[in-house]
């Protein structure tokens, strides 16, 4: 099968077979015979030709194949995960997890680190005290099974082709191919062996997907994925256009989320925690179980954290890290807070040292920013706005400077989206 045949035949609209679809995939995860020039060609004849739901699911079922998936059968309750498709501010995996663990079902998550103006659970995570990230699939079943929940780096053995084919999408320009960002999404979430899956897609201007019918196409198309390989899967529309909660930065996000175990914490992180942790309770079969509010509410959730923190080496007693310096942005007038752009505060935090420019870049883990303000609230001229946190104090001015006009008051143009914009259980035929 000549991979200059399979890329002409998409390139002028064809339905690519499954041998077809096999044939690249395993070709090109072992080497044998598909060049990346040839993939790179293939990839931009999918951005503009696009794929049927069946390619979809057969370049899925080939980007698994091309490595293990994990078994989780034989555990005493039902398995369901989160995948957030990434924003600003978005720690919800952090009470999410333990919130639905206390309420009956276990949680295999697979997270990853942030990248440019998105945070990372891991990076959140990993500013805890000797907590670590890598756990084998023998130990992640063991303290699934001991404690209910474990959030860990998904290993090299999980669509290893997925891996080398995102580093060469990034590099030429076909990255936003919906086909190709929910297939990548997907074979990683299917690989780790859940038996349901929420998928939280964010829109807006801290997103990837900046309007609502893209993201409602991304939803549909992973719907259909996982609906194809027999995985209880919805989605929630949500909204990225503001930060989730007050604190953007890895630590800090940490801190915000034990306000929300604690049962306080701001009102959309509390409401987004619980909205997600009664969908994926419900996908789990789990529809009559305790409900996440009483989770949080109780103090079973905090039992959970404390239980999964400690059961990866952290100490969940230990003093969260704090950036060495700080600096304020003021108010340059009085008013009602109208919106604040989750992009520009994103790449505050950036520059500030929360986040990475590349893979390897290191991460301080007290640096962020902090809101003084959510949209609808009053701010007063001259007070503080956004708190800026970091080791480095040169770093404040790009930092204020990325934050200039990310606030309006009121009057202003645009309403804010709804926090929850839409649901989508079925996919689109």
């Amino acid at each position: 099968m000549d991979p200059i045949d399979i890329i002409t035949a998409k390139r002028d609209g064809a339905e690519l077979t499954r041998n077809q679809i096999d044939r690249v995939i395993a070709g090109y995860a072992d080497g044998s015979g598909i060049s990346d020039e040839q993939m790179a060609a293939l990839c931009m004849a999918i951005v503009w030709r696009g794929m049927t739901r069946a390619e979809v699911a057969h370049w899925t079922e080939a980007m698994l194949r091309s490595g293990e998936r994990l078994d989780l059968t034989g555990l005493d309750r039902p398995t369901t995960d989160k995948h957030s498709t990434g924003g600003v501010g978005d720690k919800i995996t952090l009470p999410l997890t333990p919130a639905v663990v206390a309420c009956g079902a276990a949680v295999p998550q697979l997270s990853g680190r942030g990248l440019g103006h998105t945070g990372g659970t891991l990076d959140k995570l990993e500013s805890i005290p000797g907590w670590q990230a890598d756990l084998s699939p023998e130990r992640m079943r063991e303290q699934l099974r001991d404690v209910g929940g474990a959030v860990c780096a998904a290993g090299a053995g999980l669509a290893p082709a997925d891996r080398r084919l995102y580093a060469l999408r990034d590099v030429t320009g076909t990255v936003e191919s919906v086909p190709l960002i929910a297939a990548s999404i997907m074979s990683k979430k299917l690989a780790e062996g859940t038996g349901a899956l929420v998928l939280d897609v964010k829109v807006g201007s801290g997103a990837f997907m900046k309007d609502v019918e893209s993201a409602r196409e991304l939803a549909c198309a992973m719907v259909g994925i996982g609906t194809d390989h027999k995985v209880s899967t919805r989605a929630l529309l949500t909204a990225m256009d503001a930060p989730l909660g007050r604190a953007v930065g890895n630590a800090l996000e940490v801190e915000e989320a034990l306000e929300v175990l604690a049962g306080g914490g701001p009102e959309d992180v509390v409401r987004l925690t619980v909205e997600l942790g009664r969908e994926m309770l419900e996908a789990a079969g789990l529809s009559g179980a305790k409900d996440p509010a009483d989770a949080l509410a109780d103090g079973t959730a905090m039992d959970a954290w404390r239980a999964m923190v400690a059961a990866q080496g952290g100490d969940p007693d230990a003093p969260l890290p704090q950036a060495k310096e700080r600096g304020e942005v003021l108010a340059p007038a009085s008013g009602v807070l109208a919106s604040v752009d989750a992009h520009a505060v994103g790449i505050a935090a950036w520059r500030l040292g929360a986040g990475r420019a590349r893979k390897e870049d290191a991460v301080s883990p007290g640096a962020g920013v902090v809101l003084h303000a959510k949209p609808g609230e009053k701010v007063r001229a001259g007070r503080p706005l956004f708190t800026l946190h970091t080791d480095d104090p040169s770093r404040f001015r790009a930092a204020a400077e990325a934050l200039t006009g990310a606030a309006e008051l009121e009057p202003a143009g645009a309403k804010p989206l709804p926090l929850i914009i839409d649901r989508v259980e079925s996919p689109t035929v």
